[in-house]
């Protein structure tokens, strides 16, 4: 039976078709996450705003992200926009939309915070030498703000790559789809396939993750000393 299971892996280049599902899912999740670093900086820019117009619907997109599932957000984009708006997105678009609209939200919220932290006096510094406001941010706040970010920014890109999984919902062959049709397929000849395809799954899934998890690790210790 072991030799069955470790066969179907590599029978009709399974393997490389779960490969190729892997690698659809890092292209949505690293298309989603490109767009969501370079929004998040300005909506987190927006967001340490005073006025309070600005405030407030910054507060309620953040808090509509963080309580709306990305699950129920993929239906409303999918099926939503193809019924109400006539709009027919594809699998991979409706996907890269929510994760960026989703992954913005995260991506502010935490250069409000990285903002945030700096403390006035260093802006009072730059000012007290002379400095222009462009010249205080290029080179005292954005430095400090890029090493801040840069640890929650791999954390984020490791659960955008998790939370591709949901998309084999609305149909995009990911791997976990594809996953699924290789044990449909092998069902009555190999009845563990389950266990030996979603083992593979899980294996690439860490292959992927764990380097951003170490590099995060690693730069967040740097930072603390």
């Amino acid at each position: 039976m072991q030799n069955l299971g470790i066969r179907i892996l590599f029978e009709g280049n399974n393997f490389f078709r779960l490969f190729g599902g892997l690698w659809v899912s890092l292209r949505i999740a690293v298309m989603s996450m490109v767009l969501s670093v370079g929004l998040g900086i300005l909506l987190g820019m927006l967001m340490t705003s005073k006025k309070m117009p600005v405030k407030f619907f910054t507060r309620i997109y953040l808090e509509t992200v963080r309580i709306m599932p990305q699950l129920v957000l993929l239906f409303l984009v999918y099926f939503g926009a193809a019924k109400h708006l006539n709009v027919n997105f594809s699998g991979q678009m409706a996907a890269v939309i929510v994760f960026t609209f989703w992954g913005t939200a995260e991506m502010g919220d935490l250069v409000r915070s990285a903002l945030e932290s700096i403390p006035v006096h260093q802006y009072q510094s730059g000012f007290g030498l002379g400095m222009t406001v462009l010249q205080v941010y290029r080179y005292i706040v954005i430095p400090q703000t890029i090493r801040r970010l840069l640890p929650s920014v791999m954390n984020l890109l490791t659960r955008m790559i998790k939370t591709t999984s949901l998309v084999v919902l609305i149909g995009v062959i990911e791997v976990v789809k594809v996953g699924k049709q290789v044990i449909d397929a092998s069902r009555y000849t190999v009845p563990d396939a389950a266990l030996w395809v979603y083992g593979v799954i899980f294996l690439l899934y860490f292959a992927i993750c764990y380097p951003f998890s170490r590099a995060a690790a690693l730069l967040d210790k740097k930072l603390k000393d």
